[in-house]
């Protein structure tokens, strides 16, 4: 097979959660456990970081994996989902997989692979765990999938775990409640291994500090170490000075430049002094290179996105209740003549909640993302009439923005968001 007929045959032959849904999901690790007794464990073969959370664990990821590679160490990245090319999945120093090492693994074990019955989510798991222990890499940074207890990711024990906050989002599986989400968050805390918490909830602190205390791991909140004294936004990037408990001050430039990232940013400085102290040479000058170029170190997309500056159109991955809300805010923050919205989702998501976050002053666009697991547009627009969202239906992600650009002044503002994979049809 060639690479097209590759992708097409993951695509086509194995469940993919973030296609198909619920359907893809696997309760348990067992095929993982095959699969990487196939593949003679891979997950022992290089250091990692495992990273989960309902928000942000993404960028947390990206910045992270910026700054290893900026300090100099070979820096493998497994990310999900992918907006473009599957294989911004598998990173080595923001380069991606080769199209031959997809290939290759594909054709080596298809037969094996498909024997065990494995998910496409837990086929791209083995591909990326091979693939970084055939490049050598020094340390990998590994983001879940979905929850973290039974993410197939969950093989690895990692130098550092991270979960970055609870919030809603996946109820359908993970649980109805930010505790029984939590719980499975707190599922990738290993055996005395460090693990930094990104943000403190009163619902979920205690399941967080339980589990760690079983464990017998080291457990921090990011925000009792360290606080945002001052934040600018400034179009493209997010100019912040941070300091710590010892009053060390850290001026940095994000290039990401969504303000939700101010809470990212405790999660990864927090994380740097948890890799110091197990014998990573992690410059601060080279951090704060690294912070202002995530992008371009590790190709990372559709956080908060200038597309345009005339009209400014903005594109940002948020799709669930906490994340919306953060967009929805900064949006408030910004001076615009009138706001044009493109927006579409995908099943299982509260659009009761959601569409409330959503402001009545602006002209919507609805669309369905090009996958299966996209909502009805119709229903969409219908639940939005109902809450006073007023805007007309397009056959397409792609019809809809250009509808917004026919429509936008110079001085409008256009926001495309909702799902992952609208954004991922105009970056």
């Amino acid at each position: 097979m060639n690479y097209e007929e590759t992708i097409a045959f993951l695509y086509s032959q194995l469940p993919m959660y973030s296609r198909i849904g619920k359907a893809a999901y696997k309760s348990d690790l067992t095929n993982t456990i095959k699969l990487c007794e196939l593949l003679h464990h891979p997950e022992h073969s290089f250091k990692s970081i495992h990273i989960a959370g309902t928000n942000g664990k993404g960028s947390v990821s990206h910045m992270l994996a910026a700054i290893l590679q900026q300090n100099g160490y070979k820096t493998g990245l497994y990310t999900s989902p992918h907006l473009k090319d599957f294989r911004e999945r598998i990173r080595i120093n923001g380069e991606m997989i080769t199209h031959n090492a997809v290939i290759d693994f594909v054709n080596n074990h298809k037969e094996a692979v498909t024997g065990i019955g494995c998910s496409f989510f837990e086929w791209t798991v083995g591909l990326a765990f091979d693939y970084f222990r055939r490049e050598k890499v020094d340390i990998a940074v590994i983001e879940t999938g979905l929850g973290g207890r039974l993410d197939s990711t969950n093989v690895i024990t990692p130098l550092l775990s991270i979960i970055t906050n609870v919030s809603y989002d996946h109820t359908d599986l993970l649980g109805e409640t930010l505790q029984k989400i939590a719980f499975e968050k707190a599922g990738i805390i290993k055996q005395s291994v460090p693990v930094v918490i990104g943000e403190r909830l009163p619902e979920t602190d205690s399941i967080f500090i339980e589990m760690a205390s079983f464990m017998n791991a080291n457990l921090s909140f990011a925000g009792d170490h360290w606080e945002v004294k001052d934040s600018t936004y400034q179009s493209k990037l997010l100019s912040l000075l941070i300091e710590n408990k010892l009053a060390e001050k850290w001026q940095v430039n994000l290039d990401l430049a969504g303000e939700y990232q101010e809470k990212n940013i405790l999660t990864v400085l927090e994380a740097i002094q948890v890799l110091r102290r197990q014998g990573f040479i992690l410059k601060k000058e080279n951090c704060i290179a690294a912070l202002h170029a995530v992008k371009l170190l590790t190709g990372l997309q559709g956080r908060w996105e200038i597309l345009s500056d005339d009209p400014i159109i903005i594109a940002d991955v948020a799709h669930n209740e906490a994340g919306i809300k953060h967009s929805i805010n900064q949006l408030n923050h910004i001076s615009y003549a009138k706001l044009h919205i493109v927006l579409g989702f995908v099943q299982e998501k509260d659009l009761q909640k959601i569409l409330q976050l959503f402001p009545n002053n602006a002209t919507y666009y609805f669309c369905c993302p090009d996958i299966p697991r996209g909502l009805d547009v119709q229903l969409l627009h219908e639940r939005a009439i109902e809450l006073g969202l007023n805007g007309s239906v397009y056959s397409s992600v792609t019809k809809a923005l250009e509808a917004a650009k026919m429509n936008a002044f110079d001085e409008d503002l256009i926001y495309v968001g909702g799902s992952t994979f609208v954004v991922a049809e105009v970056v």
